[in-house]
Formats: C-alpha cells, structure tokens, sequence
C-alpha cells in the first residue's frame, strides 16, 4: 500500500491493501466541486480555469457536460435530485432543474453582489450551506477580477422561502464544508486571505442547534503539509480532507488517522460508487480515485 500512511491504527480497517490508486482523466487545468450522482452512476466535476463541468462514468470516461459553467467551483446534490452549484463569474448559486435548466437562487445579499461562492452543501431539512470567499474574484485564472462588495461570510439558504441568512461571518476565507452523519456538526474549511504570507489556515468545528443557528467554531485540526480545501465526511464521523500531500483522514477526535498519498496537490474529493465506498479525488490537472473500506454519507 504504497498510497497509503497509517497514522493511527484506527486507519488500518479504512485501507484496503489491494485497492490502487487509480488515474481518471489528466490534461486539465484545476480540478474542483466533484459530486456523484448515484442514479446517474457519474460524477459531475469543475475544471474552473477552463469554465467547464466534466462528468466521468466508468463506461463513458470524461466528457463534457457544460461548458460555459460560469466558472463552477463547488457542487452538492439537493433532496430532490438537482445539481446544485457555485458560480465564481455569475457570483452566485445556480440549481439545474430536471429538465436541464439553470435558475439562479441567490445573487445578492441585502442588495450587495455575493462574491463568489466556492463550496455548497444540503442539509436534510433541505437548507443549502455555501461558503463565499474572495478567491474567484480576485484573480482571471479561476472567474475574473472583481470588486468584492461583501466580507468573506458563510450563508445558509433557505430555497423554499428565499431567504438567505448569514450563517458566520468571522473568517478571512470560508472554504469546504462537511455535516456530520448527525448533522449536529459544521466542519468547515478556513484557508485564509490568498495572497497572504502566512494565512490563517485550518478547519474549524461548529454545533448546530434546531434552528440551524451555529455555536462554536474553535480550530478542529490544522493539515500540513498545505491546507484544508475541500471536506467530506463518512459514516463514522471521519473527516477526510485535501492536502498538499494527498488526503488526509482525521477521527472525531482531531487526530489524523491517516493518508491517501497522491502525486500532486488535493484541491477535492468525494465519496461515490458501489455503496459510496470509492474516494473521487481532485488532483491538481487529474481526476484519481481509490477504493476505501468506509462509507460517505448520504449526503452529496
């Protein structure tokens, strides 16, 4: 298991010695937002510099699946089976409906352009989560150069209403997001102001109570080498998280368990496939996975 750094034996049943890391797809610029559609047996995937949506299945390979995308980043699955999406261009969340249409839900709030919404999660009560941090406005390569007109904030959507509140506003650049298989958890991605010299970057652990309102926040666990980016979570309340080395796997606890080694820098993952037992991995230009023995939540 060459992949493969136990960390903590606790890790050792998550490996599987005869599982390889696999290679997808290579030849794009950076990989982001993947989300698997089970019904559909694909995963949807951002290339953002190249303002497009990829989808990979087993029998078909990679194709696209949109392009313009609107910059895509971030992509989560709502309960009735759309796709939902983070657009750094259109500063904003967009829903393809079942018959292929987009609609935009929020732009705004209070008036003031979002910024560019990079991560999104569904909770069950069908709320949408999204991150909004300068990051896609502040360079051409990922969206284009804008003026933000909004601090870095977390929101929560309510798509049944409209209303969009903020969920916390206390970080310099909200990143990937995760519940908890209970949902009484918030894992959420602290990467910093970008071009900073020495960025605040860890991920942070928040309590949610009935009424969706947060508590908390202190540093859950700091990955090096890099950074947290991208988060998901499995059955077992891990949290499996992107790094400059691979994927790192951190227990409830805060402690790392464990690593998936890849050969470039991890910007996201997913869980997917047979019994959401096989990891989706965001490489830099290439799309990886690897069979793990532990299940993602139900929730994209």
């Amino acid at each position: 298991m060459s992949d493969i750094v136990i960390c903590d034996q606790r890790f050792r049943a998550m490996a599987l010695p005869n599982a390889p890391l696999e290679m997808l797809g290579q030849g794009y610029r950076w990989l982001e937002g993947p989300v698997w559609f089970a019904d559909h047996d694909c995963l949807y995937v951002s290339d953002i510099p190249n303002d497009r949506i990829l989808r990979w299945s087993e029998d078909g390979g990679v194709s696209v699946f949109r392009r313009p995308s609107g910059f895509a980043n971030g992509h989560a699955r709502d309960r009735q089976g759309r796709l939902i999406g983070c657009s750094h261009r259109g500063r904003c969340i967009t829903r393809t409906e079942l018959d292929g249409t987009v609609t935009v839900l929020v732009s705004h709030y209070r008036g003031k352009r979002l910024n560019s919404p990079n991560d999104v999660v569904c909770k069950s009560d069908g709320t949408l989560w999204f991150s909004d941090p300068l990051y896609g406005i502040n360079t051409d390569y990922e969206g284009g150069k804008q003026q933000a007109e909004l601090p870095p904030t977390l929101y929560r959507l309510d798509p049944a209403t409209g209303d969009l509140a903020i969920a916390a506003d206390d970080f310099e650049g909200p990143n990937g997001l995760a519940f908890s298989p209970d949902e009484r958890l918030l894992y959420v991605a602290e990467s910093g102001r970008q071009f900073d010299a020495d960025p605040r970057q860890y991920i942070r652990r928040f309590h949610v109570d009935g009424d969706n309102r947060l508590t908390g926040g202190a540093q859950f666990h700091k990955v090096l080498p890099g950074f947290a980016d991208g988060l998901r979570a499995d059955e077992q309340g891990n949290i499996w998280s992107s790094a400059a080395d691979g994927i790192h796997c951190i227990g409830p606890d805060g402690e790392l368990l464990g690593k998936v080694i890849t050969p470039w820098p991890v910007s996201n993952l997913a869980f997917g496939g047979r019994n959401r037992s096989r990891l989706f991995i965001c490489a830099s230009h290439a799309l990886m996975a690897i069979y793990v023995n532990v299940r993602g939540c139900v929730r994209p």
